[in-house]
């Protein structure tokens, strides 16, 4: 056997005899641990932790304690591969011990291992003074590693808890112990007195000293100790950071330390910082260099987060706004010998004034502040082809208006890389289906899906290669990662779109429902989300912003939008099992005899509809209850998903309503005409009721999607969502009427047949009959309305004249209404293309009806 091949054996199949198999052949380390890494492997997998900590990983520890004792430990690796069996089994001692011995001394791959390993052991067998010591210790040696701080003040606050003090004649192993608050008070400021002495400006000792005030404050002792004053540490922070990029995000986390009453005085004081310049252009003071531009727009950019953007009025932010694009197309003379891929030093402002703008939107609803900012995105992203910010809030824009089509591009010009398929990957296939775009949502779905399907190869080839090459404290990362995407929502909620957007397209259009569902290997009994370990990988922060905190996406948010987010895709899977589910009840198959229904335990498919019907009104009713609470995400966070408009636009009603007459047709079909009068009353109620909710769904979708009045322009993309669910519920309802259709027309045949024969007057023909072809002519009725609605929003958005447009702001120059027309152009040319997809759907959907007819 090949070393590949065992290789492969060590991570797929039997791993313990395939590693010593090869250390029999060629008694050299690796081979060894290959057997021992496999044993960890089996314990990570192993869902049992009790068997997992009392077989395996002893069984590991095992092996490598004898090769510690022979004195055979060569690699790093293999002292890595002790210490991760020791963290695991919970003997912190014993891998502490390890780490600070002889073995430890191997550990030199990574600047500061041996320290890091060291210093998560202290902290998991809580030894703080050793904790305080080694942290101390190393912010001797390097003054500005944050991370070394924060431990250093979470020890000397355990200590003072515990009220510890140094035992007489004994010192730590890690030397001197800080353990009260006059010491590391002392301690932080002599790091400051130090920076000052140095020649290389560092930011940790600055930082420290207004992390300490934050955690002193937290303890309310912060007075006793005169670390300084929170405002002029953080403006003395300024005069000294302010020109680096750095250092608003620096200062960001400080700015809670300052009172309401200090806000104002902060800023001018920042402001007194500039240099005194003359007035240019209309009396606004402009930057001269860089290092000036990037002071100013610190202070800007604290401004925002300090609230004075949000509490200014209309007329104030118009004002803001001009002033921040003045001073952005100023700024682009720094970047004109910039690369395309670099960004220009003044985007930010340009950015700042787009949110100023949305802020506009969102508090006043007129449409005119929203296209003021698209313009001025797209001006920035013409001077700044690279700025991811631009592309990402241009992608939000669009898709709150309605417009998919520009994001598209967008997207793909982002060139997202693996993991992003996952993390930002939200943004394009949340709207692709919403807004009609059927074959952008094809595309987009079976991109995130070629990423998803990748992982489970990749990450065994990343396995194999870290087994190759000894990196064994890589193959447990490896595993978590695999995990993470298996169970990632957003994973679960592609796939199950995808399916449902191909039976959308495909099913009794150019393949037969059965056949699509045949294709797609799904079963209404199964369900392969795995609900309790979904992951929520979403990267809700990706779009920058500087809103105070009340304003900003909090973790309650995120925990929100999880929430609808998972009530969704249970609906979706639910709706997506029982149309798989619809395909197995032909009438031909199921025992007419309701007592056979089920035989050896195993439930009629039936019981499996009427199960899966059960948890979808309870999935229902909890969307219900999470739209009532009326929650609202930050413009820049989570998107909502879908749900309140499925249950606004009565989507939701057809569908159910749909899906409880299955079950009435399956009792006709069952018991036969005779037996099912009132079954049949109830399928003639249904049907009466359903076309009716079909009927309000379309008024529902009336009116225009671009709504012009003097000379304004006004967006209503509500109407695109409402088209959009309208045809995803007749074509729901077009299935189940076919089974309907495939259970009347045989009675009805064999009702033809008996009347032929008999020589009395034959008994009249079950209303049933009558009601059923009176539904199928009003579908079809209804979907030539619909069609005809659709071409009429075709004629109505082809013959806009966009350059007959304004907006409320006249003063904008001929190269800013450029791009202003831009902007409008691809919101109309996406409403177009929406509105073609779907009426190609529907044409597709009208020409099936006539095989209804019974």
């Amino acid at each position: 056997m090949s070393q590949l091949a065992l290789l492969e054996a060590v991570v797929v199949g039997s791993p313990l005899e395939a590693g010593m198999a090869l250390y029999k052949i060629v008694p050299k380390n690796p081979y060894y641990f290959w057997s021992v890494m496999s044993l960890i492997m089996q314990s990570i997998s192993e869902q049992n932790e009790n068997l997992s900590k009392t077989m395996f990983l002893p069984l590991a520890e095992r092996m490598v304690e004898k090769m510690v004792k022979e004195d055979k430990i060569e690699a790093e690796a293999e002292v890595e591969l002790y210490y991760m069996i020791l963290e695991r089994l919970g003997k912190h001692k014993e891998a502490l011990d390890v780490i600070r011995g002889k073995l430890g001394e191997k550990l030199t791959s990574e600047l500061q291992s041996r320290e890091n390993k060291c210093m998560a052991m202290y902290k998991k067998l809580s030894k703080w003074p050793e904790c305080n010591a080694l942290s101390r210790r190393l912010l001797l040696k390097n003054s500005d590693d944050w991370q070394f701080y924060l431990t250093y003040f979470d020890s000397v606050f355990h200590l003072i808890d515990e009220a510890w003090t140094p035992p007489e004649g004994e010192q730590s192993v890690e030397g001197e112990v800080d353990y009260s608050i006059e010491q590391m008070a002392k301690f932080v400021l002599d790091r400051v007195a130090e920076e000052s002495e140095s020649t290389r400006q560092l930011r940790g000792p600055f930082l420290a000293k207004l992390e300490l005030i934050r955690r002193l404050r937290l303890r309310g002792c912060n007075d006793e100790y005169k670390l300084g004053e929170p405002e002029e540490l953080m403006f003395q922070y300024f005069k000294k950071f302010g020109d680096k990029p750095c250092c608003f995000t620096d200062l960001k986390v400080f700015v809670d330390l300052l009172a309401p009453s200090q806000y104002t005085k902060f800023i001018n004081r920042l402001l007194g910082t500039l240099p005194r310049l003359e007035p240019s252009e209309g009396k606004l003071v402009l930057p001269t260099d860089i290092r000036a531009l990037q002071r100013h727009l610190c202070i800007v950019q604290l401004s925002r987060l300090l609230g004075f953007y949000h509490a200014m009025d209309k007329n104030q932010k118009l004002d803001a706004v001009r002033e921040l694009t003045l001073r952005y197309r100023h700024g682009l003379q720094f970047g004109k010998s910039c690369l395309k891929t670099e960004l220009q030093f003044s985007d930010y402002y340009c950015l700042l004034a787009a949110h100023v703008l949305l802020d506009l939107w969102i508090e006043t609803g007129e449409e005119a502040a929203v296209w003021h900012s698209l313009t001025l995105l797209e001006e920035g992203l013409a001077n700044s082809p690279s700025n991811a910010q631009f592309k990402l809030l241009l992608i939000r824009i669009y898709c709150m208006l309605g417009a998919f089509e520009p994001v598209v591009d967008l997207y793909s010009s982002l060139d997202a890389k693996h993991i992003q398929h996952d993390t930002i990957g939200y943004l394009l296939t949340r709207y692709a289906e919403s807004l009609g775009q059927y074959a952008a949502a094809s595309q987009s779905c079976n991109f995130a899906l070629r990423f998803f399907h990748s992982n489970q190869k990749d990450t065994s080839e990343y396995i194999i290669q870290a087994y190759k090459y000894g990196a064994f404290e890589k193959i447990p990362e490896f595993i978590a990662f695999r995990n993470r995407l298996n169970n990632s929502l957003h994973f679960a909620q592609v796939r199950t779109e995808r399916m449902l957007l191909d039976l959308l397209l495909e099913a009794n259009i150019s393949i037969s429902l059965e056949e699509s569902v045949k294709s797609m290997s799904l079963s209404p009994e199964e369900d392969d989300i795995p609900w309790n370990d979904l992951r929520d990988n979403r990267d809700l922060t990706v779009l920058f912003n500087w809103d105070p905190k009340d304003r900003d996406v909090s973790e309650e948010h995120k925990k929100l939008s999880l929430e609808e987010e998972t009530i969704w895709l249970l609906i979706r899977s639910l709706t997506l099992r029982l149309v798989s589910g619809l395909t197995n009840l032909s009438h031909t198959v199921e025992p007419k005899n309701s007592e056979k229904a089920t035989e050896n335990g195993v439930s009629s498919r039936i019981d499996t509809i009427r199960s899966l019907l059960q948890q979808l009104e309870v999935a229902v009713d909890s969307g219900k209850k999470f739209i009532d609470r009326k929650i609202q995400y930050p413009f820049l966070g989570p998107p909502p998903s879908r749900l309140a408009v499925f249950l606004s636009s009565g989507s939701c009603r057809c569908q159910t309503s749909s899906f409880h007459l299955i079950d009435d047709i399956y009792e006709l079909d069952t018991h036969g005409l005779e037996e099912t009068t009132e079954v049949q009353e109830r399928i003639q109620t249904s049907l009466k009721s359903l076309l009716e909710q079909l009927k309000e769904m379309l008024n529902k979708s009336k009116g225009h999607l671009i709504e012009v009045r003097d000379g304004h322009f006004k967006t209503h993309s509500g109407i695109l969502e409402n088209l959009v669910f309208f045809a995803e519920t007749i074509s729901l309802s077009l299935w189940v009427t076919s089974y309907c259709s495939g259970v009347l027309r045989p009675f009805k045949s064999n009702l033809q047949k008996k009347k032929k024969k008999k020589k009395d007057t034959p008994a009249a023909m079950p209303q049933v009959f009558t009601v059923f072809s009176e539904y199928v002519s009003g579908l079809q009725t209804l979907l030539s309305n619909v069609i005809d609605h659709i071409k009429g929003l075709e004629v109505t958005l082809t013959a806009l004249k966009l350059e007959e447009l304004s907006l409320e702001d006249s003063t904008f120059s001929e190269e800013e209404k450029t791009f202003t027309k831009t902007a409008q152009g691809k919101v109309q040319s996406s409403y177009k293309q929406s509105l073609q997809e779907i009426e190609e759907l529907l044409k597709k959907r009208l020409d099936t009806i006539k095989k209804l007819k019974i």
